[in-house]
């Protein structure tokens, strides 16, 4: 008898935990993890930042299609022309038509230029490079492949913008 007990409980406390994350699988439930491949017809050749256009690395792009059509798109840039102070920071264009919580910070719908810099930092700057958030980034040592830029859904719910091992989390 006492063995029956413990297997209902462990049943019950399962169930109880996955009740507990439902919500965070329910909202990304219909959203798609968009690869270069899905990115081509979404993105531009070329970009406009900081009074210049830059050409754009398609084959290093990711995103996320949301279950209710709306997109995250982010593409590495060639920042090459631009000054070394805007290339340090500068290193992908980064696209959102919905809200964005970034590392716990809100980011408005809008287009961005977006960097990992020194010190684990992660940089969110205007299209005119002014400076608009910066959070902490993480590092995964555990990725096999990395590669230069992609997007990921992250375990803890929502999903994860990595440029090599480098990461921040992301949720709509």
């Amino acid at each position: 008898m006492r063995f029956n007990s413990m297997v209902k409980f462990a049943a019950l406390a399962g169930f109880a935990a996955a009740l507990s994350i439902a919500p965070v699988r329910a909202a990304a439930q219909g959203d798609t993890v968009l690869r270069p491949a899905d990115t081509q017809k979404l993105l531009a050749d070329k970009v406009y930042y900081k009074g210049q256009s830059a050409p754009t690395q398609l084959r290093n792009s990711g995103g996320v299609k949301f279950a209710d059509g709306s997109y995250l798109l982010a593409t590495l840039v060639d920042n090459s022309g631009y000054s070394s102070d805007v290339q340090a920071k500068y290193q992908a264009y980064f696209i959102t038509e919905v809200p964005l919580k970034i590392g716990g910070q809100d980011l408005s719908a809008g287009i961005y230029g977006i960097g990992f810099v020194a010190d684990n930092k992660f940089i969110v700057t205007d299209v005119g490079a002014h400076d608009l958030l910066t959070i902490s980034s993480s590092t995964d040592d555990a990725m096999k492949r990395p590669t230069p830029l992609q997007v990921t859904t992250d375990p803890a719910g929502g999903y994860r913008l990595y440029c090599g091992r480098r990461y921040v989390q992301f949720t709509k």
